[in-house]
């Protein structure tokens, strides 16, 4: 196990910034997306052959999103271990549902280079199968931008848009979604990504304009 690879695995870019601008965890997040998209993938393909392409990419978003991996995070007391500059020390940044999700994603890559392919197949396997079969179980597999773009089309409504703000400065940039429907705002979200952002606020706008999101 390589202990530097794990100790890069947490540590963020604010605090990379802050300490003369050393490596931080964004590629290893990088790839840790891309091996957690594969195993789940496979996974779904493989365990539900009764859903269709649709159901299998929404059954997929409910496990990989930011709140499902934070959840995850959370519940290995991840939070704890990440190295944050003082500015997102002050805000919570231990807490922040983006800051968990990207760290989960950056110790599964560091796990996939320093264990392999099979290691890090197996630590997915562990952190998402039963929340797997739950999603699928209660039907809880949304994208809710998808849902959101479907039901302005069941309606006669043009697509939904999102107008899209960023502040803050490159190692920290914050981005602002709204959610756009009929020429009304109709939900917000903000992330540290613009297309978390835009989930955020579509799953808003969902929640406002369908009952059951």
């Amino acid at each position: 196990m390589d202990t530097q690879l794990f100790e890069l695995a947490f540590t963020h870019r604010s605090f990379a910034f802050e300490h003369g601008r050393i490596p931080s965890n964004e590629r290893l997040e990088f790839l840790g997306d891309a091996v957690l998209q594969i195993v789940v993938t496979e996974h779904i393909f493989r365990s539900f052959p009764d859903l269709a392409e649709g159901q299998l990419a929404k059954l997929r978003a409910s496990v990989v999103s930011s709140h499902a991996l934070a959840e995850v995070a959370r519940g290995l007391d991840l939070g704890e271990l990440i190295r944050l500059g003082q500015g997102e020390i002050n805000t919570g940044g231990a807490d922040k549902t983006s800051i968990l999700a990207d760290t989960m994603e950056a110790v599964i890559g560091a796990i996939h280079m320093s264990c392999g392919a099979d290691a890090a197949a197996c630590f997915v396997h562990a952190l998402l199968d039963e929340r797997i079969a739950s999603s699928e179980l209660k039907g809880h597999y949304t994208d809710y931008k998808t849902a959101l773009q479907e039901y302005c089309a069941h309606s006669g409504l043009e697509p939904p848009r999102y107008e899209i703000v960023g502040e803050g400065p490159d190692h920290q940039r914050i981005f602002t979604a709204t959610a756009m429907v009929g020429g009304k705002a109709v939900g917000s979200g903000v992330a540290s990504s613009k297309k978390r952002a835009e989930q955020l606020a579509a799953h808003e706008a969902c929640r406002s304009l369908l009952p059951d999101a």
